[in-house]
């Protein structure tokens, strides 16, 4: 028993460096000159016209699949699949969804959600399997919805800009 303790907590330890890793590189891994202020790599890939958007999502979705192999509490890869979502929505408005991103910070959002979780893992039940599969199926989802919702708006946008104009 002590084995199966020790190798599930040796696993954590890992996912949890990977995703903070993932997580400062998206969130904060930049200084802002002349302030505490700190900027990842997300807002900045949202300005990469069709598919920067979904990168970033991806990098999220990983770290929420990172947190659904954990086995966390319903509430918090509810949570977790919630901060995702806004993240994502938001930041397709092209502009504004990346000043979003300057402050929303999903990743890191998302990585205290779960540091906090592995901090004190008593008291919470974990996920069964189903809903796991349900939450991880939800974000495969998100992802996918979200890749055809950018190649659709960055086809609109292209077919405006290449429609010759009448007149």
């Amino acid at each position: 028993m002590s084995d199966n303790h020790d190798l599930r907590e040796a696993k954590s330890a890992s996912t949890l460096q990977r995703v903070r890793t993932i997580s400062h590189l998206l969130d904060n891994a930049l200084p802002v000159p002349g302030t505490r202020y700190r900027v990842g790599l997300d807002p900045f890939l949202g300005l990469i016209p069709g598919g920067g958007d979904t990168i970033g999502a991806v990098l999220s979705a990983y770290i929420v699949l990172e947190a659904l192999q954990l086995r966390l509490p319903r509430e918090t890869l509810i949570r977790m699949v919630t901060n995702l979502l806004t993240d994502s929505v938001l930041g397709v408005i092209p502009f504004v969804g990346d000043l979003f991103d300057f402050g929303w910070k999903a990743n890191s959002r998302n990585v205290a959600l779960l540091e906090k979780h592995l901090a004190n893992p008593t008291g919470a039940r974990p996920a069964d399997r189903w809903f796991i599969i349900l939450m991880t199926l939800v974000v495969i989802g998100i992802v996918v919805g979200f890749a055809i919702l950018v190649g659709l708006v960055f086809k609109f946008l292209l077919g405006l800009l290449l429609t010759p104009s009448v007149g």
